[in-house]
């Protein structure tokens, strides 16, 4: 077995260099050349925060599990692509971490939003305990689309961040609804959708003190995550060129897939592989030193990532983009709208400005659906059975 595809656990292996070659090297929308930017590559990898398998933390609901080795997963990989939108939201994408270095209290902020603990906001803790209402036992494998809406939920309670979170079914993203969201000029539900007025909330990419409250909407940083299945059992080859370019994109956080037990979370591509955070090795749970500082050398890979051959990615996966303001949203949807025109690169999903006329209501994800509606979503994306509609050539 190639030591891209082993896991970390054995820690018995040396990790594979990026291989000496003239194609780019593509990191979250970022565009680097091995043979001259090598180091910058590693330390943009290095700088995402990483979640693995933990042991040891305090029992999940007071009385379950103490470590999440062997289900846990898809559920790091959940927290690894949140917490990049995090880290956009109040870090910035040329954001780095150093070893050794100390760093801004913002970063503590981030971190701590995903510690292993029941309150915090997207801990273990949380998402397993909110998957129960999504029909997830504790302990058990959630599916790419099954984390992103409890991402969804739990985001609601951080009003820190203030994201909207937009989940789009059906293989489409309806910008009418994105907007809606986004800008707090129109009802909306949930404390993550209408937060509080905070000092560093932008308006359309302005800073509040230009004078500009009340002339212009308010746009609340956006999140999009596309739950999609690419194929039957292994990825069309036809969506690979657009899978490609959503890595291009100065707005890609990324993508999450996989299947029980061979979760990953995908943040570029080099030539014909795939380059991804692997969350299978366990580590001891981490608590605040004596000063109150939380040690953080263990949420940061600081080897060379793993790869893999693109044709081997599992074809149930979830895509995320992260919008700061309206400009960063409309940008990306031109972005969109030209992908659709390269040749050999089919759309993985359609962009429409309003809601299609055969969707039954305006947002699936707002509702909460009875236990058939779930179990039809989950059958669709995150299962792999065979009774699902595939996307048309």
């Amino acid at each position: 077995m190639d030591a891209a595809t082993l896991t970390y656990d054995t820690l018995s292996f040396e990790y594979e260099d990026f291989p000496e070659t003239k194609e780019p090297v593509w990191i979250l929308g970022r565009k680097y050349s091995v043979f001259t930017e090598k180091e910058e590559i590693l330390l943009d990898v290095t700088s995402r925060l990483w979640f693995t398998y933990r042991k040891n933390f305090p029992a999940i609901g007071g009385t379950g599990p103490t470590s999440d080795t062997g289900w846990g997963c898809m559920l790091r990989c959940g927290q690894m692509i949140f917490a990049q939108a995090l880290v956009c939201r109040h870090l910035g994408r040329d954001w780095r971490w150093i070893k050794g270095k100390r760093q801004m209290d913002n970063y503590f902020n981030v971190l701590n939003a995903f510690i292993d603990k029941k309150d915090s906001y997207y801990s273990i803790h949380q998402i397993a305990q909110m998957g129960v209402g999504e029909g997830k036992s504790i302990g058990q494998w959630y599916g790419p689309n099954t984390v992103a809406q409890v991402l969804k939920k739990l985001a609601t309670f951080d009003t820190w961040s203030s994201l909207a979170v937009h989940i789009a079914m059906d293989n489409t993203v309806v910008m009418e609804e994105i907007r809606r969201l986004c800008q707090s000029n129109v009802p909306c539900a949930g404390a993550a959708a209408c937060p509080a007025l905070e000092s560093d909330v932008l308006y359309n990419g302005c800073p509040e003190d230009l004078g500009l409250r009340g002339r212009l909407p308010l746009w609340k940083p956006l999140v999009l995550l596309i739950p999609l299945r690419l194929g039957l059992t292994e990825i069309n080859e036809a969506y690979i060129e657009t899978l490609k370019h959503c890595f291009m994109m100065p707005q890609s956080l990324g993508v999450i897939g996989g299947k029980p037990n061979s979760a990953h979370y995908f943040i570029g591509y080099v030539g014909e592989e795939l380059i991804y955070l692997d969350p299978h090795t366990t580590q001891p749970a981490v608590e605040p030193g004596d000063s109150g500082c939380l040690p953080d050398e263990s949420f940061h890979c600081q080897h060379p990532p793993c790869r893999m051959s693109i044709a081997e990615l599992d074809p149930s996966i979830a895509v995320g983009f992260f919008c700061n303001t309206e400009a960063d949203f409309n940008d990306w949807c031109q972005q969109i709208k030209k992908l659709s025109l390269v040749r050999g690169a089919l759309p993985m999903f359609e962009l429409v400005e309003r809601q299609p006329s055969h969707f039954s209501n305006p947002d699936v994800l707002n509702l909460t659906p009875d236990s058939s509606d779930a179990d039809r979503l989950e059958r669709f994306f995150d299962s792999e059975d065979e009774d699902f509609e595939i996307l048309s050539l």
